[in-house]
């Protein structure tokens, strides 16, 4: 399926809505203006003619100058077109609902004057359009014919793609460098007066060398072995406050994330008091310079010998610092030798059971030589290969660019082209999608669903056929992991990504392109883009702006272009809404000194489509917020909002609302009929208008943290019935915590649902309607005494792929798995024992697709359930153990036995042990 209508493209600006605005004016509702119908018709087959030919030439990486100055004055220009048809269509065709009907009478009242004004001035700006297009166009020669590179693309989504970073990052050149690591952190090196001391590893090397690869390798094989962890990413412009309060969360495992604690002193203060007496393992990534360091090192007791860390570091006077401070080691990581550049090259390019065709062997040795075994020339350049066609001369094409690129220059400014390469094969939609994350600072956790939303509300994606937006969203981000252009950072219980992170160096490539189209414009610390910029501003990203630096915003901007604005950190002064008034996306996520009064003029913003307001103090919405017609993501997470103003049913467009557990709505729910996801609602404080109305939201596929506790049996009627009409319209995904009585329906019919989570309540058994979920994927249940018949009919769900199981067995505490049990299809199995007494045994024929097992807190009891049984399933390839309790000698027997069946199991799968 292709996806080349996506509508903005970071080459060509907003030429296609342009153009789909245009035919809008010439269709039945527009028919009035008869006068300029033939100008406008002229218009739009030219941008039409104009954007194919821009699209090709986007393909090509080194335009002439001329060719490039025409491009960018038509993207620009596009820009300025749609925001003139905005501003004519909002004027005189404004269907959105506005309460105020004074508004209506005054329109009605100008009457035919009113559409002649509309008429004269629409007519001179399709003239003065055409007439900047014909300046534009003469300054170029036009439509010149043009041979560009081109490849065979292949859209579908690559199902390895995780598999495939795990081969990336752990398994391909890994093992040795990891065994060294853990080697020196392990060893004395004699030294009589440092025994005492913290031991330290400080790892150094290049960017795209793979340091922080390395050290998260090392630090999740051993953190476990110590009482508290923590992995902290500092980058070339550090948030001291925010490192250490990440430092004090995440080893006293307490949120410390959004306190508001004093000083940097008080923050190393309790982080020494807290591990004081502790054996830790920490990994301070990407540190710049040492004075940034002298301040970290401070939070560590030096005395604590038992503890370790290790630094990462591209400079090597820093990590000379690091080693200096305590006991340390300097590891200078190396490139990947012939043997595993080639295994990661194949890897990524190959399938496991197919080999490098012979008549592209030599020029893949010719092409792994070039990138010298530095990793992520090897991950960008396959993931260039992967998607061009297997012939020799295609790729001979991009071993001689690669060649060009390293020959002169083998550091990172050849990587650089290589990833220039990769961006110049990528589809128009997806260049757009990866430039997108410049605005997202370095080393930033991004989350894979907000990504998407904004995306969306961009307009670089949009519906298709049968695929919503967000459907097509995420094949683009399966794409950029396939690609290696974007990594992996968290994934849930079910191996489904999260989040995402940007390598810095990829991250330094898109910013340097945003910048060069005008894509993005960044003003903030250490970045200030402004320079050969244009000034006039379409996306606005502040990052880090602080007092003394928020002067920047009058550095002869012109803001009212702008259709992204995003605040990273947050500001002592908001700028006026008022000036971004063909604004699209508004991202002002924990902008801690936005108040409810910064908000007033956010109902003037007519094109607004998205809007995060999470982890602010806001505690009140504007009461005409329903005037946005065009809002599509609304996000409270996180907020002082208690109450929705009753206008918010307005919103007709809105699909995604995630709001705090703590939020009333007002009546009249149902009419929001665009509502894709629902986040974060106590319905038992709704009015009874919206358990009933919520049953007719029928696009409704995400209802996300619904709390309902009820003592009423009208209520209880009203809800079950709305989750019953939504289990047979679209609904998808459903994460709950209600009371037993509830779920004990046996009428609770949800045949749509895909995934099931069932929070904080055990049951004593498997509910019958469960039985009943024939399209389920993914289950998450609790309960209490499980019986075999419970297992039976979990197991005869026919589309189960992941379980996770939370309870106890029944009193005898024996849980057998086999053949006539069921769970055909299972993938993974996650079983959360409490620490309870458990024998389990998965039996001969038991779960014949499980690839993936992980046992939480098992108390074992008996030495015949050594091992499990594993060997009893044939495509396991993944065994986690957390937590195993019982007596001493049976719990390392048990280790022995699982070693022992891993090693004689035909796939050896992975074990993990991990303690309290």
């Amino acid at each position: 399926m292709a996806m080349e209508a996506a509508l903005v493209s970071v080459a060509t600006g907003v030429l296609k809505p342009v153009i789909g605005k245009l035919t809008v004016l010439l269709g039945n509702e527009y028919k009035r203006f008869k006068t300029v119908r033939k100008e406008i018709k002229s218009l739009t087959n030219e941008l039409a003619a104009m954007e194919a030919f821009l699209l090709k030439m986007s393909e090509d990486e080194d335009p002439d100058v001329q060719d490039k100055v025409w491009m960018n004055e038509v993207r620009e220009l596009s820009y300025d077109m749609e925001d003139t048809i905005d501003d004519f269509m909002q004027s005189i065709g404004d269907k959105d609902e506005k309460p105020d009907g004074f508004i209506e009478k005054i329109k009605s009242s100008l009457g035919k004057l009113g559409k002649m004004k509309a008429r004269r001035r629409i007519g001179r700006e399709i003239q003065d359009l055409k007439k900047q297009i014909k300046e534009v166009g003469d300054r170029n020669t036009r439509y010149k014919g043009r041979q560009t590179f081109t490849s065979t693309k292949n859209e579908t989504v690559d199902p390895r793609a995780l598999a495939i970073f795990e081969h990336a990052s752990n398994l391909v050149g890994i093992d040795g460098p990891k065994a060294e690591i853990i080697k020196l952190l392990a060893q004395e090196d004699g030294r009589a007066s440092t025994q005492q001391q913290l031991k330290i590893v400080s790892i150094v090397g290049s960017g795209g060398m793979g340091k922080t690869t390395l050290a998260n390798q090392v630090y999740q094989e051993l953190k476990e072995q110590f009482e508290c962890w923590a992995f902290i990413s500092v980058s070339r412009s550090p948030n001291m406050m925010n490192i250490l309060r990440t430092i004090l969360s995440e080893v006293s495992g307490q949120d410390y994330s959004m306190t508001e604690a004093g000083s940097v002193q008080i923050l190393i203060s309790k982080i020494n008091d807290f591990l004081l007496d502790k054996r830790y393992f920490v990994v301070v990534d990407d540190i710049w310079d040492v004075d940034t360091w002298d301040i970290i090192k401070c939070a560590f007791p030096a005395t604590s010998s038992t503890s370790r860390i290790i630094t990462t570091t591209r400079i090597n006077n820093v990590a000379h610092s690091c080693c200096s401070s305590f006991n340390g080691r300097i590891y200078n990581i190396r490139a990947l030798d012939m043997v595993h550049s080639r295994q990661l090259f194949h890897t990524r390019l190959f399938k496991s059971d197919e080999d490098c065709p012979s008549y592209l062997q030599e020029i893949s040795e010719q092409i792994l030589k070039k990138c010298d075994g530095l990793p992520l020339a090897i991950i960008a350049i396959s993931g260039l290969l992967a998607n061009t066609e297997r012939t020799e001369n295609m790729w001979n094409q991009v071993k001689d660019s690669i060649g060009r690129a390293l020959e002169r220059n083998t550091s990172v400014e050849g990587m650089m082209k290589i990833l220039s390469l990769s961006y110049f094969d990528l589809p128009a939609y997806l260049k757009t999608c990866l430039l997108y994350l410049s605005i997202y600072q370095e080393d930033s956790t991004i989350e894979k669903e907000d990504l998407i939303r904004r995306w969306i509300a961009e307009g670089f994606i949009h519906r298709e056929g049968r695929y919503t937006a967000y459907e097509l969203g995420e094949r683009c981000f399966n794409e950029l992991l396939n690609r290696g252009l974007i990594q992996p950072e968290e994934t849930n219980e079910y191996g489904i990504v999260k989040s995402c992170r940007v390598h810095d160096t990829i991250l330094d490539f898109i910013i340097s392109k945003s910048t060069e189209e005008n894509f993005v414009t960044l003003l903030g610390v250490p970045i200030l883009t402004i320079g050969n910029q244009s000034n006039v501003v379409r996306r606005l990203c502040l990052q880090g702006v602080e007092e003394g630096n928020s002067t920047i915003l009058a550095a002869g901007l012109v803001l009212s272009h702008v259709r992204s604005f995003t605040m990273v950190r947050g500001l002592l002064e908001i700028p006026s809404l008022e000036e971004f008034r063909h604004l699209r996306v508004l991202n002002l996520k924990e902008c801690s000194e936005l108040k409810d009064h910064h908000l007033e003029n956010i109902v003037r913003l007519f094109q607004l489509r998205y809007l995060n307001l999470e982890g602010t103090y806001i505690s009140k919405l504007p009461e005409q917020i329903g005037r946005l017609g065009c809002l599509e993501v609304l996000d409270l997470r996180m907020t002082s909002v208690l109450e929705l103003p009753a206008s918010i049913v307005n919103l007709r467009k809105l699909m995604h609302l995630l709001v705090n557990n703590d939020v009333k709505f007002p009546d009249g729910i149902a009419k929001m009929q665009a509502l894709e996801t629902l986040e974060g609602v106590r319905a038992y404080i709704q009015p009874f208008d919206f358990l009933c109305g919520l049953g007719q939201l029928k696009n409704l596929r995400n209802l996300v943290d619904l709390e309902f506790y009820c003592h009423t049996e009208e209520h209880n009627k009203a809800i079950v019935s709305s989750l019953c009409k939504l289990g047979t319209h679209n609904l998808r995904s459903l994460t709950i915590e209600v009371g037993r009585s509830l779920l004990h329906q046996d009428s609770l019919c949800l045949t749509t649902l895909e995934d099931l989570s069932i929070r904080f309540l055990a049951f004593p058994q498997v509910p019958t309607w469960v039985g009943s979920l024939r399209n389920l994927q993914r289950l998450r249940l609790i309960v209490e005494g499980l019986k075999q018949d419970d297992l039976c009919t979990l197991g005869a769900l026919p589309s189960l792929l992941v379980l996770y199981l939370d309870g106890t067995p029944e009193s005898n505490g024996k849980l057998r798995i086999n053949g006539e049990v069921g769970f055909r299809f299972l993938n993974i199995f996650i079983y959360d024992a409490c620490l309870t007494p458990v024998d389990l045994m998965f039996g001969t024929g038991s779960m014949p697709k499980l690839e993936k097992i992980e046992l939480n807190y098992i108390h074992v009891i008996e030495a015949n359930s050594l091992g499990f049984g594993i060997e009893n399933l044939p495509c396991l390839t993944s065994v986690k153990c957390i937590g195993v309790d019982g007596d001493d000698g049976i719990v390392e027997a048990v280790k022995t036995a699982m070693e022992r069946g891993a090693s004689t199991h035909p796939n050896h799968p992975s074990l993990l042990f991990g303690s309290f």
